[in-house]
């Protein structure tokens, strides 16, 4: 027998129906050649301190820090989870071979094998690697299993990621909050939690701090069109005497020049870009965009989300027509594509820039059930995935250069002479269009007239604060806001955090009171502000040696660098920052008890452009059930039943049940949800 172990039920049934296992049984699917079970995201973790040492269960500095010998994992604390570890435990030990199905990424690799280790598996373990969960996909991937062990590098990469962010983030939260915050309180600290707060507490006081400069520019009206000069003036009073001096003389035109420029489409979705899109379009979050994505891969019509880069492989490109074919409600999108060969650009196809998986596209499977918010991010990918095979956007670029006495004056105009791909992209692409770009009527090069000057004053304004699109973009480039779609991608090498996990990590500074929303943009609190001044440390708050960091554990994912080295250096500098700490006898504390808000505003700010968090403020109360997250696989929300509660995943192969003679059904959703969290 052949045991396949999927991430998700829902998986898991996708596997089930290809693999002919149809007999449903409890925590697994059962077929005459396969049986197909799941786990429900994380069933294992790392150890706690005290499961070490039990004097490591007492908060104490002079226990710090806190590093074992030999990392361990268990099975989380949960009925459920333990229920279905003995499930798959059971049809382990009768396997003849394991299947590993889950995710095809880092954390789906590490998930898979701390389960397979717990359960002291002994026989030969093949691995399953999709991008999406289409029949097809799923039948060319059972085709082409690999040995387990050639992932093995992609294991040793999540496993240093987990320790390492186990050691600075155990003993980073116990050395602060035990020196610095009041007592019963928690500052917590993380190896990527903490820097990309720094970045924010950082735009706070660029904001505070900037003191606004006034400069006058010198501009002329000629024949309808604004000429501006290079010159800039800090006094008013100059400004005005260049204006006059000008005034009298007539403006000559002494260059005219053209020039055909073109401007290809807008790369294809990585994570990252599909969430700062879907935040500048529609105010989205992060954490809501992944969540919609991921519902849409496992609904089949989009490849799989968590993505780093925004390119296809080479052979992906023969099944590009079919794709274009099968996406019948963009037909008339499609069929200029379609009808003549499609280009092999290498913005778009680059095996160089594919490791894991490609960047997000449509499966071709039918998008006709999705609603809502779901529809229009489906609909926001195709017409992307479609605009990458139209032609480039053609335009002309007019420079006129004029003269009045010594005084230089410059207009440009830009007219679209071959739309291409803005022909589908037009409506999604306004927000990024320049509003100046303009028409200018025809002039020649020695004509001369009246012109009227004037002065324009100019403010310098300070940055802008973060949105959550900003700040993607700013976690992916190590705080480097870089326009320059090339440039962008040799800076992800040293982002900070995985594409996967940057929306978590912004969701847990919101929860954890350290940064507030005003409107779409993210502040930081007091205690985020407080929490930073009070980190000496520039290690641990750096986005640049933290972006360091990431792209060793890249190289380890590779085999180029050693996880024992990267994990000696994380415990080394663990080292130093407690005896840093130990050795500061300032008396500051930070107050984490009063209800979080966000910092003064800074004065100069600009218009708004649109581990468990401390026990320190009072939340709103749960009014209903659908507000309470399954405690089993996570995705869901509880529904009452007649007996029992149970989970809305529940058709997806979810078997949470709680009956009704341990959990009342006179409970409120408030009180459910207090006893769920409880046992």
């Amino acid at each position: 027998m052949k045991v396949c172990i999927a991430e998700k039920p829902s998986v898991a049934a996708d596997l089930a129906k290809v693999l002919g296992a149809d007999r449903r049984r409890d925590g697994f699917y059962e077929g005459p050649e396969y049986c197909v079970t799941w786990t429900f995201g994380h069933l294992c973790t790392l150890k706690e301190p005290h499961d070490y040492l039990d004097r490591w269960k007492q908060w104490s500095l002079g226990q710090l820090p806190m590093i074992p010998a030999r990392f361990g994992i268990k099975l989380m604390d949960d009925d459920g989870v333990r229920k279905q570890f003995k499930i798959i435990s059971e049809l382990f030990s009768k396997a003849e071979m394991i299947i590993n199905c889950g995710d095809a990424g880092q954390e789906g690799e590490l998930i898979q094998r701390w389960v397979m280790q717990l359960a002291e598996v002994k026989c030969p373990v093949m691995r399953l690697w999709i991008s999406s969960l289409t029949e097809d996909a799923i039948r060319e991937g059972f085709a082409s299993l690999k040995p387990q062990e050639q992932y093995n590098n992609l294991y040793h990469a999540g496993l240093a990621r987990a320790i390492g962010d186990w050691i600075l983030g155990i003993n980073g939260t116990r050395l602060y909050s035990l020196k610095y915050s009041q007592p019963g309180h928690v500052l917590s600290v993380g190896r990527v939690q903490t820097p990309t707060l720094a970045m924010i507490v950082r735009r706070h006081f660029e904001i505070e701090n900037f003191v606004p400069v006034d400069t006058w520019e010198l501009h002329t009206m000629y024949r309808e069109v604004d000429f501006a000069s290079a010159r800039k003036f800090d006094k008013e009073d100059d400004a005005n005497a260049a204006a006059e001096a000008v005034r009298p003389l007539p403006l000559e035109i002494v260059d005219v020049t053209k020039k055909n420029g073109t401007e290809a489409p807008p790369r294809l979705f990585d994570l990252t870009s599909l969430q700062v899109e879907t935040n500048k379009l529609w105010g989205w979050s992060a954490d809501e965009t992944l969540r919609l994505i991921q519902s849409l891969y496992e609904k089949k019509v989009t490849t799989y989300p968590r993505v780093d880069t925004t390119y296809l492989p080479d052979d992906i490109y023969p099944k590009i027509p079919d794709i274009l074919r099968r996406m019948t409600p963009y037909a008339p999108q499609t069929a200029p594509v379609l009808a003549a060969k499609i280009p092999k650009s290498k913005k778009v196809f680059d095996n160089s820039k594919v490791t894991d998986h490609h960047a997000i596209i449509p499966t071709g499977e039918s998008p006709e059930r999705l609603v809502g918010n779901e529809r229009q991010l489906y609909h926001l990918i195709a017409l992307r995935f479609i605009a990458a095979f139209y032609p480039d956007c053609r335009f002309s670029q007019t420079t006129v250069l004029a003269r009045a006495g010594k005084t230089e004056f410059k207009a440009t105009g830009k007219v679209i002479t071959a739309p291409g791909w803005r022909t589908i992209l037009k409506k999604q692409d306004a927000a990024n269009d320049k509003s100046d770009d303009r028409i200018l009527p025809e002039f020649t090069v020695g004509e001369s007239g009246p012109h009227e000057p004037k002065i324009v004053k100019k403010t310098s304004t300070p940055p802008k604060l973060y949105t959550e699109g900003t700040l993607l973009r700013a976690m992916e480039t190590a705080g480097k806001m870089v326009e320059d779609e090339a440039l962008r991608e040799a800076l992800k090498e040293n982002g900070i955090g995985r594409p996967s996990t940057r929306a978590a990590i912004i969701e847990t500074l919101f929860r954890r009171h350290y940064i507030a929303r005003s409107g779409k943009s993210i502040t930081a609190t007091k205690a985020g502000i407080d929490l930073i001044a009070t980190i000496q440390n520039e290690l641990l708050k750096s986005a640049s040696l933290t972006g360091i960091w990431e792209r060793k554990l890249r190289q380890i994912a590779a085999g180029e660098y050693q996880p024992t080295v990267f994990l000696d250096e994380l415990k080394e500098m663990m080292n130093q920052i407690v005896l840093e700490v130990l050795r500061d006898n300032s008396t500051r504390r930070i107050d984490t008890s009063v209800e979080p808000t966000a910092a003064r505003k800074p004065k100069g700010k600009a218009p708004d452009s649109s581990a468990d968090a401390p026990k320190r403020t009072r939340r709103p109360a749960i009014k209903s059930l659908d507000e309470i997250k399954c405690p089993v696989c996570g995705q869901g929300h509880i529904l009452k039943g007649r007996t029992a509660y149970g989970c809305s995943r529940y058709a997806e192969g979810c078997a949470m049940r709680l009956p009704f003679d341990q959990y009342p059904a006179t409970l409120t959703p408030a009180q459910l949800a207090a006893k769920i969290k409880k046992k």
